[in-house]
């Protein structure tokens, strides 16, 4: 199967914001010497466990410091901000980096109220309601013909690059079956949260199936399966370093302050009630964790349950205290233990 990686660019406890980079970026490039597909970055803002605040800069950073594997967004949030800017973004990524661009693209605001404010203070009405027409702005902008728009009695082109020989391919994300739906209306690559939402995977991925219209730029459905992973030589030293990230998603689900992921003696040290350790239990069911064996069968078990034949590994395992700020060997053990299943 083909595999991939999504990075949120964790920080943990012992990292600045520039080590959390370093890290992702050996990571990234520790991803394409193995063979994987391509590699997203997701849009989160003013969280302190998340460095990934804007993909299109990271990309580009990636994509320079790779030579083959693809370099996506997983996803830009559109309402945060105006289809212009994010069609210029990624045409010009796609003409640096031609055939390497994916351009995923969520509805969620990926923030809190008050800094979605501050993204777009001036976007007028609710470009979450709008979400259809500006994805529809964004993909004739990415194309060579751009878009003819009617202003003040004149009608005048817009382009997102002057003369583009490829655009990105567009992807939609979601969690919920509203993209799933709009995806298969406009004949686009569909891709549900399975790592986050964990749920109605199966029924959002039949109804993206069975209503996608083609296009002439994708003609049958596409889609593949987000996962969270964890993987090393046992099963239990896979599962131990899944602790900070468990506690990370804790905090997030129930309103608890986020804190810099922790180290996983610290993680070790959190005394959890029998409520929150259930929640963590049902988190981790849903993740891929354990050695090469049971990693692989539980890849093969939720390609044949979904259908698909990529996988997207979101590679959460956290580190020991003394571990190299701008290094994620548990992170790059996971993506090298699984490597002989991409292809």
């Amino acid at each position: 199967m083909k595999l991939s990686v999504l990075d949120v660019i964790p920080v943990r406890s012992d990292q600045r914001s520039a080590d959390a980079i370093a890290a992702s970026r050996a990571l990234a490039q520790r991803a394409d010497e193995l063979g994987y597909e391509r590699y997203w970055f997701a849009e989160h803002h003013n969280m302190p466990i998340i460095a990934s605040t804007n993909p299109p800069v990271l990309i580009g950073m990636i994509a320079a410091a790779t030579d083959r594997i693809r370099v996506g967004s997983g996803g830009v949030m559109l309402p945060n901000h105006a289809p212009l800017v994010v069609a210029e973004q990624f045409a010009l990524l796609e003409a640096a980096f031609p055939g390497r661009i994916d351009l995923g693209i969520g509805r969620a605001p990926g923030s809190d109220p008050v800094t979605a404010w501050a993204l777009r203070q001036n976007a007028g009405d609710d470009p979450v309601a709008r979400f259809s027409s500006d994805v529809d702005e964004v993909v004739a902008l990415t194309g060579g013909a751009g878009v003819a728009v009617a202003v003040r009695g004149g009608r005048h082109e817009l382009r997102a690059t002057p003369t583009a020989a490829s655009a990105p391919d567009v992807w939609l994300l979601g969690s919920s079956d509203f993209s799933a739906k709009l995806a298969a209306e406009k004949g686009l690559p569909y891709v549900f949260a399975h790592h986050f939402a964990g749920q109605d995977t199966a029924e959002a991925l039949k109804l993206y199936r069975d209503r996608f219209k083609p296009t002439e730029g994708y003609s049958e459905p596409r889609t593949f399966l987000t996962v969270n992973a964890s993987v090393a030589e046992t099963d239990e030293e896979a599962l131990r370093r899944t602790l900070p990230q468990a506690l990370a998603m804790l905090a997030l689900r129930s309103g608890a302050p986020l804190e810099p992921q922790p180290t996983i003696e610290d993680a070790e040290r959190v005394e959890l009630t029998e409520a929150q350790a259930t929640i963590i239990g049902a988190m981790r069911a849903k993740w891929v964790i354990g050695s090469p064996e049971t990693a692989k069968a539980r890849l093969e078990e939720l390609r044949a349950r979904f259908e698909v034949d990529e996988v997207m590994i979101n590679p959460v395992a956290g580190v020991y205290a003394g571990t190299d700020p701008a290094a994620s060997p548990a992170r790059e053990e996971t993506l090298r233990l699984l490597a002989p299943l991409a292809g």
